[in-house]
């Protein structure tokens, strides 16, 4: 293992997205494993991009997966979920949505090039309590795209809960298949990709424990199913 490797894991600034930060947590991801992490998806070895011209919100969405509005102080994003796909990720998902879980929580990481993660923080940055952590459903044949929605988690396989990120470009290497054990995809951005990428641009600092936080809070205003 390389220093550079080492001190990335040291920083928090690895490809394992935070899912929490319990005193545990803290200890458990400062202690750099086995598997090399990485800040950014530029950082990471090459992965096959797509050659499609397609963006997510071009595919016109299956008429029967249930959708969900994040209304965000920046604009609204209207997911699509994959509940064929990825069911126990998105039952888990919605019961979040139906307890009003991510109403007012922010997107606390932000990284250009890579993904914007939220779902668990509120704007102090604490985390709020969540149910019990779910099986990964990573090898689900569902590949980290842009624009697609994937639970975030620590080093543990299994141990989402509510966090969740937005592939801000094509992450294959987070994939199933791929060497960090894979993030599972559960849905996609269907409206509201330029207010993704709007967020994707704020400017960010360090708060606390956590790094790449934006300095004007990104809030989830209220998150709402839509399909119904």
């Amino acid at each position: 293992m390389t220093f550079r490797w080492i001190h990335t894991g040291l920083a928090l600034l690895g490809l394992f997205l935070l899912a929490g930060c319990g005193s545990d947590k803290k200890l458990e991801l400062f202690r750099p494993g086995d598997t090399p992490v990485w800040r950014t998806a530029a950082d990471a070895p090459a992965s096959p991009r797509s050659s499609r011209n397609q963006t997510q919100e071009d595919i016109e969405p299956m008429a029967d997966n249930p959708q969900v509005t994040l209304k965000t102080s920046k604009g609204d994003i209207t997911l699509e979920l994959f509940a064929d796909k990825a069911p126990i990720t998105v039952e888990n998902f919605l019961k979040y949505v139906e307890n009003d879980h991510y109403d007012n929580t922010v997107f606390h990481r932000v990284i250009p090039g890579f993904m914007v993660q939220g779902g668990g923080m509120n704007a102090d940055m604490q985390e709020k309590p969540t149910m019990a952590p779910i099986q990964n459903e990573a090898k689900n044949s569902v590949p980290n795209r842009r624009g697609t929605v994937a639970m975030a988690r620590t080093n543990d396989l299994n141990s989402a809960t509510s966090q969740f990120f937005i592939n801000l470009v094509d992450n294959d290497f987070l994939n199933g298949n791929g060497i960090t054990g894979g993030y599972a995809v559960f849905g996609r951005v269907i409206e509201g990709m330029d207010v993704v990428d709007a967020i994707a641009k704020v400017q960010t600092s360090s708060k606390g424990y956590h790094d790449d936080v934006p300095v004007e809070p990104i809030v989830i205003e209220d998150a709402v199913r839509i399909d119904e």
